[in-house]
């Protein structure tokens, strides 16, 4: 026990100070692109084509959805300009999906909920997690919410087993015909007023699979999103800050 105790004070704390302090993110993290079309040559359409989820749109200005990007930088690299850069900012998400469609160094708005809903949710929020059809990506990344060092706990937010316990729903996948049924349900067992947050490209339109015989290419065909977190996936300070700016915690401007 001794041992335990020690090693225990050797560690010291390892929860970030996010946020209120600056998170710090390893060299290689990948977030919000920003977009230069003064760079880009007339009739340029490489980056658009090279886009395997037509999150690119080039007519004359250069437009990026983020709702469809999977961050794979294949525009970056077919970009002869390189008129399209990622950068290390974590700050993605958004209340609605035209806020979304980048076409320079715009950063994505989330819109705190209204007073009356952020003193009811604001400070214990209790969501049910729906797996849509995801890989799973983004469920690692919502289970990492709950370690030592995000420690979504220590914010009143956390995931529940069941959606009558449940304020709110995330949903990730891109809702396949197999779990059509079992998503509206459980959105229907989750009492009102209520919370929907979109998770990863599949869930916001589908990423990689739109468009695919069995999937209906996001949450939003079915139920009305509060948030859209995009990411192929979206790491746990994303999710964090937009969860958290949506409830008014952290103000629109702010790292």
């Amino acid at each position: 026990m001794l041992n335990i105790i020690a090693t225990r004070i050797e560690q010291g704390c390892r929860t970030l100070a996010f946020p209120g302090a600056e998170a710090k993110l390893p060299e290689r993290f990948r977030g919000r692109p920003t977009i230069d079309s003064k760079q880009c040559p007339a009739n340029c359409q490489q980056c658009a084509e090279a886009c395997p989820t037509q999150a690119i749109q080039a007519n004359g200005t250069v437009q990026l959805d983020l709702g469809r990007c999977l961050f794979c930088q294949e525009c970056v690299m077919a970009c002869p300009e390189q008129a399209i850069t990622y950068t290390a900012d974590f700050r993605l998400a958004a209340t609605t999906r035209k806020s979304l469609i980048l076409r320079s160094d715009e950063i994505p708005k989330v819109l705190a909920l209204e007073e009356k809903t952020r003193r009811l949710f604001g400070r214990s929020l209790k969501l049910r997690e729906v797996c849509a059809g995801s890989c799973n990506g983004c469920e690692m990344e919502l289970q990492a919410l709950n370690n030592v060092v995000f420690d979504l706990g220590r914010f009143g937010i956390q995931f529940v087993a069941s959606p009558r316990h449940a304020d709110g729903l995330i949903v990730t996948g891109p809702v396949t015909e197999n779990m059509r049924t079992a998503l509206l349900k459980t959105y229907e067992a989750v009492p009102s007023p209520k919370l929907v947050i979109a998770v990863g490209a599949c869930a916001i339109s589908g990423g990689p699979f739109r468009d695919g015989p069995e999937v209906y290419n996001g949450a939003e065909q079915f139920l009305p999103v509060d948030l859209y977190i995009p990411g192929c996936p979206p790491h746990p300070l994303t999710i964090l800050d937009g969860m958290l700016r949506l409830l008014g915690r952290i103000e629109n401007g702010t790292r």
